[in-house]
């Protein structure tokens, strides 16, 4: 099938992915680098988070915070950087005539950071209040929970943002060596989507990116499934609502599998006509936010719903979950109901793709983690191609009473009244 991406490498490893989009007036640059939470040791918990907020503390072209800021606010252009457990995206977005203002910033940032101790320390009391904030924060803590749970004890487990004890122990000759180990060429990809040619894009990544220096990145720690049995967990806080989440665990990213999993998801907890809005929001009146999400790496993955409810309703909500968690593996999913879905992941898909960011996340993410680039024509075609036998199959195969987890954030102080439900 043809591709609407250009795909180049430069002579240092770096992977260049271009979407020209003429009819747009913007250019969305991301760098894409393999470094996250699963690169960490426990003692490094935290360190990828750390170095991407550190490299827009000042570089050597751009030595203040206010400089790099500036320079893209003065454009009308966005700039940030995100951190997840298996890559660390750096991104801008500027109006076709900063294009190369945007690559230039960009460049500079992963290659020239300073780490100047003192803007370290200042960022490390940041990055603690920034802790302190999801502490606070009931729904983001039952997230944090779930994956403690689902993996205890291991770099998918952990908080990408570390702990208050390991952030306090990074030292800047640990962000240093770790930059020179992950932040190399070879183990990064560039995605540009926009209003930019080919031709031009190759010429202006050569010019701002053509001498950074090859490396020899580490890999990540791989995920172990030693379970056996359903798993609960609680936390203690006194809420007015309980944060009830329920998994079971899912499908890499390279499983042929993962499309079919995507669909029963969308069946079961995505969009307001899902199952789990029908029955607990619309008919039941329990919640005003239940839902369902995926979470795909290189060699794991999970299933997790998620419900807001009244302390009180926090034992039937869960019921109610294992309940719809159950009919999928028992019963076909009417064709019509199938159909919406698939029309739904597919339409929510191609209205993404109208924006040049959202075509530059596309390209860049799956790049880096899976070494191809789907066309958007491509996935939607695998959605279609999934049947109801191949929902239940799949269901049958990971909806399994072993392999349940639950966590809950609330006023409870044991986790054995709901570890009892997780039987099916």
């Amino acid at each position: 099938m043809d591709t609407p991406y250009q795909r180049a490498t430069l002579a240092n490893g770096l992977r260049v992915l271009t979407a020209p989009m003429p009819h747009t007036r913007s250019v969305s640059v991301s760098i894409y680098l393999g470094a996250g939470s699963r690169y960490e040791t426990p003692d490094q918990a935290g360190l990828s988070h750390f170095i991407e907020h550190l490299c827009f503390k000042g570089t050597e072209r751009h030595p203040t915070p206010q400089e790099i800021s500036q320079a893209i606010d003065g454009v009308g252009g966005s700039i940030n950087a995100a951190t997840d457990r298996e890559l660390t995206v750096f991104y801008c977005k500027v109006a076709k005539p900063h294009f190369r203002l945007a690559l230039e910033m960009l460049g500079d940032l992963v290659q020239r950071p300073l780490f100047a101790a003192d803007e370290m320390e200042k960022e490390r009391h940041v990055i603690l209040e920034e802790l302190a904030m999801v502490a606070d924060s009931p729904f983001q803590q039952v997230d944090l929970l779930l994956d403690q749970t689902l993996w205890p004890d291991q770099a998918l487990g952990r908080d990408v943002g570390g702990s208050e004890a390991s952030v306090r122990g990074i030292t800047r000759e640990m962000t240093l060596d770790y930059l020179h180990q992950q932040y190399v060429p070879n183990n990064a990809v560039i995605s540009i989507a926009g209003a930019v040619e080919q031709d031009e894009a190759a010429e202006a990544v050569a010019c701002a990116l053509g001498g950074w220096q090859r490396g020899v990145p580490e890999g990540w720690f791989p995920a172990v499934n030693g379970q056996h049995d359903a798993r609960a967990a609680v936390k203690y806080k006194k809420t007015e609502q309980a944060h009830v989440c329920l998994a079971v665990r899912g499908l890499a990213l390279q499983h042929p599998d993962r499309f079919t999993f995507s669909l029963l998801s969308v069946v079961l907890g995505e969009g307001m006509s899902s199952r789990l809005t029908l029955e607990l929001r619309e008919r039941r009146g329990l919640v005003y936010d239940v839902h369902s999400y995926l979470s795909s790496f290189q060699d794991a993955g999970s299933l997790a719903i998620y419900a807001g409810v009244d302390p009180a309703n926090a034992s039937e909500a869960l019921g109610l979950l294992l309940v719809e968690l159950c009919r999928l593996r028992d019963e076909l999913v009417p064709e019509e109901e199938l159909s919406r879905a698939k029309e739904l992941a597919k339409g929510r898909m191609l209205l993404r793709m109208e924006d040049t960011r959202a075509v530059s996340d596309w390209m860049g993410a799956q790049e880096l983690l899976l070494g191809r680039v789907r066309s958007v024509d491509e996935v939607a075609a695998l959605f279609d191609s999934v049947t109801a036998e191949d929902i239940r199959r799949v269901a049958q195969e990971r909806i399994v009473g072993g392999q349940l987890n639950a966590a809950v954030v609330g006023p409870f102080r044991s986790e054995r009244r709901f570890a009892r439900q997780l039987h099916i």
